[in-house]
């Protein structure tokens, strides 16, 4: 990232930044010049990680934290307010907190488990962009990243709940993103692509005969391999926060795969399509004869 992407004394409020992807978007915004507030449900974990950030901080930037759980929106409230009181604005939300849920056949899992990656996946993104709305229409610019991941675009038998909250925040962030296109704000989703983090842990431990044998063997050899690094994630992050992200809106961007970097000279292209959505693919896309355009 080149000087003209630093943007100091910026703004940002990060969920579920205790640890992994997270704490490694935090430490990029950091190095951008970004002041961070950091939310996550342990405040031993956050501690340590404002204990890691602080050193990082030039003149005019200072790391808070505080315990919140985003699937509650009683204590996303505070957190704003908390926020609002200790920074002057609000610039960025970034939505990372996650968890997969509980695994296995849809008919065998806790139902309660279900429900509460529901929320906390899905409604905690949601309600958190709810409560800053109010504050980025009345400055007239605003930068939302929502955390998706594999299930917004691919089928994970087994893992439902993640993959049905994963794909809900894509659909949510397009239809947010156009919105609030003409208040200034851009909302866009961010594939991290296959991370070693707690969440690969969790899953690896599940074992095969919970998420099936060839996703379990296939995320076995992505632990061995080290999966993507943080640092990809967390780069695209600082750079959709940054000015020189301020491009696009309302889209789904692999951090592995797409050119984000050269996304400025592609953005009149990419707005004015449907690339980078969740789209239906018909049949004489396939080079079917049969079934509707």
């Amino acid at each position: 990232m080149n000087d003209s992407d630093i943007f100091v004394n910026r703004y940002t409020l990060v969920t579920g930044a205790s640890q992994g992807l997270g704490a490694a978007i935090a430490r990029a915004l950091v190095e951008v010049g970004h002041s961070v507030m950091l939310c996550a449900r342990n405040l031993e974990d956050l501690e340590k990680i404002k204990a890691a950030l602080d050193p990082a901080c030039r003149e005019g930037q200072k790391v808070e934290i505080s315990v919140c759980d985003v699937s509650d929106p009683d204590q996303v409230d505070q957190l704003i307010s908390k926020t609002m009181t200790l920074f002057p604005q609000l610039d960025v939300l970034v939505n990372n907190a996650g968890v997969y849920g509980p695994m296995g056949c849809l008919e065998d899992i806790d139902w309660d488990q279900w429900v509460a990656a529901i929320n906390i996946n899905l409604m905690g993104t949601v309600y958190p962009c709810r409560a800053v709305l109010p504050h980025f229409k009345s400055r007239g610019h605003g930068r939302i990243i929502n955390l998706s991941g594999g299930g917004a675009t691919n089928p994970l038998p087994r893992i439902s709940a993640y993959a049905a909250s994963k794909a809900a925040v894509v659909r949510f962030t397009e239809t947010l993103a156009l919105e609030v296109e003409s208040d200034g704000i851009e909302v866009n989703a961010i594939a991290p692509g296959a991370l070693n983090t707690r969440m690969m842990t969790e899953l690896l431990a599940a074992g095969p005969g919970l998420v099936g044998e060839d996703f379990h063997a296939k995320m076995v050899e992505v632990s061995r391999s080290g999966g993507t690094p943080l640092e990809a994630a967390a780069g695209l992050c600082a750079h959709l926060a940054s000015v020189g992200g301020g491009h696009v809106t309302g889209r789904l961007i692999s951090a592995v795969w797409d050119p984000w970097v050269d996304f400025a000279q592609y953005s009149d292209e990419i707005n004015q399509t449907d690339v980078y959505t969740l789209r239906r693919i018909t049949p004489k896309e396939r080079g079917m004869p049969w079934g509707g355009d």
